[in-house]
């Protein structure tokens, strides 16, 4: 058996260092983005000795499931799980808690494992030992950030969520449960609904609210990726049509009911702003006049009914959210990582990025934050250009990115699509969100992208 060991501080008492593990989402919010592994079920509840729960992952690109089970637990203490099927000849994971003063406590990550096939897998521990460092920096580093930013005395919400499934959508409703908040999801499926989903269908004004039940918030999430495929008469049809009718439904059935949530959150883009050029935006720029700017222009144009009727109505106008998990770095990562990294033309257009991270507090921030209203920018403040972005995600990568792909060329790939996309310049800057008092983590490319993909140390 070999032993793993990550031991950190983190400035919160130990007992609500300790239940923050028991809420639910904390497994989900842990998994790092780039790990093969995705959250599938629990039986029981918290922590407690018998709770088990199942994972599907990927080990060399082989499906395979992953289950464990809660074997031993004290209160404030300790709790320990094992893996009672999957990859490892044996896996036990034991996490240890110590109080450190009034309010800061010490968190010991223990993980005994061994793995399969004998003497023949003895050329493999070393790198699953690097991997583990990773995944539990990780760990240990969203656990202090969440803890630290966020001191729980805010009152539990109840919040309804569209576009749960989505790449945002996936990872804010663990990041909203493990703060307190009880999230309901709107999905559209109707065999085996779980007790915090309830179907709708937005093409045809299909939503019971009375089977949702009074809400505090409503976020909307919804829309195709508009990266996916070339822009056909069809698909731009597709791409309105799934971000207006969405959200024409949840304007029009909010705004009729009697006890009314008090904020309504529209996701938009800032491909509202269509060509920028050097010039910095702000949420008082004008529209531009690419199919972008229009499908932006209509699809906050949907969420208007709801602050008539006197909703605190925010239009989310997001940047590229950064994440290995999905979006435009998940498309990135294999040539990136196979040494082909490539600029695009000139390099000199900007791109305005967030981290996953910051999407996530800058939601919840904007939850909170009552003085918020209308658009607004959901971006760093420190938007780089194509070349810069290609050289720093090669570097972090530790890969060459010396390729150049054409205007052309990308007009060719990627038609329309990569004209007002990937060719367009957008210089964005969150005023709203500086102003009303939002500190971002991740202020700068690398250290986001260090985080995200769990390098940090170069």
């Amino acid at each position: 058996m070999r032993v793993f060991i990550k031991k950190s501080k983190i400035d919160v008492a130990v007992d609500q260092l300790f239940a923050w593990h028991a809420r639910d989402g904390a497994i989900q919010r842990l998994t790092p983005p780039w790990a093969p592994l995705k959250f599938k079920w629990r039986k029981g509840d918290g922590i407690s000795k018998g709770v088990r729960a199942g994972f599907d992952m990927r080990v060399f690109g082989i499906p395979m499931t992953w289950e464990a089970e809660h074997i031993d637990y004290c209160e404030n203490r300790m709790f320990k799980d094992k893996q009672t099927k999957g990859p490892f000849a044996q896996w036990e994971h034991t996490h240890l808690f110590f109080p450190d003063g009034e309010n800061r406590s010490v968190m010991v990550d223990q993980v005994a494992y061994q793995l399969p096939m004998g003497w023949l897998s003895r050329p493999f521990y070393r790198a699953v030992h690097q991997e583990l460092g990773r995944i539990f920096d990780f760990r240990h580093r969203v656990l202090a950030n969440d803890l630290t930013r966020f001191a729980g005395k805010d009152s539990p919400m109840r919040i309804l969520v569209s576009g749960a499934s989505g790449t945002i959508g996936s990872a804010l409703v663990p990041f909203l449960r493990t703060r307190g908040h009880e999230v309901i999801r709107l999905v559209r499926h109707t065999k085996n609904l779980a007790a915090d989903e309830v179907f709708w269908n937005p093409y045809k004004d299909i939503l019971d609210m009375r089977a949702v039940g009074p809400v505090d918030a409503v976020i909307n999430l919804n829309g195709v990726d508009i990266s996916r495929k070339k822009w056909t008469e069809k698909q731009k049809q597709k791409i309105m049509d799934s971000r207006i009718q969405p959200t024409r439904l949840l304007a029009q059935k909010i705004t009729g009911l009697a006890r009314k949530p008090s904020v309504f959150i529209s996701s938009s883009a800032i491909g509202f702003y269509g060509e920028g050029q050097d010039a910095v935006l702000s949420e008082a720029s004008a529209m531009g006049d690419s199919f972008i700017s229009q499908v932006c222009h209509r699809w906050e144009q949907a969420s208007l009914p709801a602050a008539d009727a006197g909703i605190r109505t925010v239009q989310l106008r997001i940047g590229i959210v950064l994440t290995p998990a999905g979006g435009a770095l998940a498309r990135m990562m294999p040539a990136f990582m196979a040494g082909c990294g490539a600029r695009l033309g000139s390099g000199h257009q900007y791109m305005s990025w967030i981290s996953m991270d910051d999407t996530l507090e800058g939601i919840f921030h904007i939850l909170k934050k009552p003085v918020v209203h209308g658009p607004v920018n959901l971006t760093a403040p420190g938007a780089v250009t194509n070349r810069k972005f290609t050289h720093t995600l090669g570097r972090v990568l530790s890969r060459p990115a010396f390729f150049v792909i054409p205007r052309g060329g990308a007009a060719l790939l990627w038609g329309d699509m990569g004209k007002q996309t990937l060719m367009t310049s957008a210089r964005v800057m969150p005023r709203k969100l500086l102003k009303s008092g939002f500190i971002f983590q991740h202020h700068t490319l690398e250290p986001a992208l260090r985080h995200l993909l769990g390098r940090c140390n170069p």
